[in-house]
């Protein structure tokens, strides 16, 4: 627990010491907390990592006031790869998951995110604010146009989520020309509940806080949903599209905002 004013600051990692410093946060939330697996998941060092790794940005977040050495600093992570990234490893993260043509053949600049967690002592305080400016600063420099990634409901019954799920499909679909769709070998259907209904309340106690910010941010849905055993999970596929953000959700990916 952190025992001091946080020192933060937000830096893409440099060098191995500080990607394991990402990869062990990601192993204390996904595999400790959450009960995620992954074939390359080092269970003796306690790091969870993938192939993709090596060609993802990784966004960290670290307290200089916390105790214990450089890798238990790193507090907060998101893991970024840019379109130009994904050719060099040859194809984005999710679209394992998800058909992401709609995107790709739009042409325009896109980012994938991924991966973001926080330590437990950090939840509900600056922390998420600190990496969400950095974030935005990485967008504005990169003239990102369209944000997109999965997004992870813990558990994988989808009747235990029909709520939550349903609501999603019928009030935060994205439009034709961002509308990713889960892959067909692994398309499970959203609209679950009739939006008649919808317990809308109880629906977004069950959405997860990080969906529910990019919502708020004017973010949208894919269509279909995918069951990952490996991870526990239920995820969607979040899209942001710049150009369609209100001024005030766009102040968020400003010069001004972001320094």
């Amino acid at each position: 627990m952190a025992k001091s004013t946080p020192q933060f600051s937000v830096k893409l990692a440099e060098n191995e010491a500080e990607l394991q410093g990402a990869q062990r946060l990601r192993y204390a939330v996904f595999v400790e907390e959450l009960g995620a697996g992954g074939a390359m998941v080092d269970h003796e060092n306690r790091l969870e990592k993938d192939r993709f790794d090596p060609y993802f940005d990784h966004l960290i977040l670290i307290d200089h006031a916390r105790e214990g050495d450089a890798m238990e600093q790193v507090v907060g992570v998101y893991r970024l790869l840019r379109d130009d990234q994904a050719r060099a490893v040859g194809q984005f993260y999710s679209e394992d998951e998800y058909d992401l043509s709609v995107l790709k053949d739009s042409g325009r600049k896109l980012l994938e995110l991924g991966r973001s967690c926080l330590h437990p002592d950090y939840r509900g305080g600056a922390a998420m604010y600190h990496l969400w400016n950095a974030l935005a600063a990485y967008v504005f420099e990169h003239e990102i146009e369209v944000l997109f990634g999965v997004a992870s409901f813990h558990g994988t019954d989808l009747q235990a989520l029909a709520q939550p799920l349903s609501m999603l499909y019928h009030n935060h679909l994205a439009p034709p020309d961002l509308r990713v769709r889960a892959q067909p070998d692994h398309y499970a259907d959203m609209n679950i509940v009739p939006k008649d209904q919808l317990d809308r309340r109880a629906a977004m106690v069950q959405v997860p806080a990080l969906i529910k910010a990019y919502l708020r941010l004017g973010g949208f849905v894919g269509d279909g949903a995918f069951i990952d055993h490996d991870f526990n999970t239920t995820d969607v596929c979040l899209i942001m599209d710049t150009e369609r953000l209100n001024e005030k959700q766009k102040s968020i990916y400003t010069k001004e905002v972001a320094r």
